[in-house]
């Protein structure tokens, strides 16, 4: 892949954010936040922004595909290109819609590039605190220009993540309640995969565990800590994939980390 690809899509994402996004935080009127499904919004701001990333990046990259999450909210199908060969980018618009709608931060732009049903290339912008992470398979991450370095492992007793436990099925929730007091700091999380994703970079903290996988929250994250010497794995140990329609996600920033947390949080 060429640099230059890397750069225009950065660049992309930063113009969406200042043309589309950030004019519309905190001045949203109620009409302008719907429901997709129950407690699952979408805002103007989301549709808008997907409709100028897709179009543009069909036009950087000729014969690609979108799969967007608004997209798909309108036609399931295309989740089948996942599983496709030939480009296909995948499209958060507006990450942690939520929290946008109630004009709180974090929010995040994510887009992955898939080639033959792999991960190539990832990139997550969060607007607000203009940070800015690539990764290349391959070619390692970086964080707003520099290159991310492996960060010297943890002790459990210092060990700092978040669970998004409201997602997980009651059983392993009381596991993870059970298991909270082995490990340093277990934190409620941001409702924002992409700023919990960045959060693992800066070493904020060092692991995130999720129920819900759909693609465009975890396909782009799982790149870039994957290419920082992290892992992203299901909580049986198998690598999380694009096409993977499971639940379960547990990502760290080294393999010690998540043997050491799967077994804290998760183990019998």
């Amino acid at each position: 892949m060429a640099d230059q690809l890397l750069a225009d899509v950065g660049t992309l994402l930063r113009e969406t954010a200042a043309d589309v996004v950030l004019p519309l935080f905190r001045k949203l009127d109620d009409a302008d936040v719907t429901e997709k499904a129950p407690g699952d919004l979408v805002t103007v701001a989301d549709q808008r922004a997907e409709e100028r990333i897709s179009a543009e990046l069909r036009r950087l990259l000729p014969g690609s595909l979108v799969v967007g999450e608004e997209a798909v909210a309108a036609d399931g199908s295309l989740l089948r290109h996942l599983r496709g060969g030939g480009d296909v980018w995948v499209v958060d618009p507006v990450d942690g819609t939520g929290n946008f709608a109630a004009g709180r931060r974090p929010f995040a732009l994510m887009v992955a590039l898939l080639t033959d049903g792999e991960p190539v290339a990832s990139w997550v912008f969060d607007p607000l605190a203009e940070t800015m992470a690539v990764a290349r398979a391959g070619a390692g991450t970086r964080l707003d220009g520099r290159p991310v370095r492996k960060t010297p492992v943890v002790p459990p007793e210092r060990l700092r993540g978040t669970a998004m436990v409201q997602y997980l099925p009651r059983a392993t929730r009381d596991r993870v309640a059970a298991g909270e007091g082995r490990i340093g700091e277990l934190l409620a999380g941001q409702h924002c995969a992409g700023r919990e994703y960045l959060d693992l970079l800066t070493g904020d903290q060092q692991f995130v565990m999720f129920w819900r996988t759909l693609p465009w929250d975890h396909v782009p994250g799982a790149l870039l800590v994957r290419e920082a010497g992290g892992v992203a794995r299901r909580f049986d140990g198998t690598d999380y994939h694009p096409a993977d329609d499971g639940h379960g996600l547990l990502v760290a920033s080294d393999e010690q980390t998540w043997d050491e947390v799967r077994a804290a949080l998760l183990g019998d």
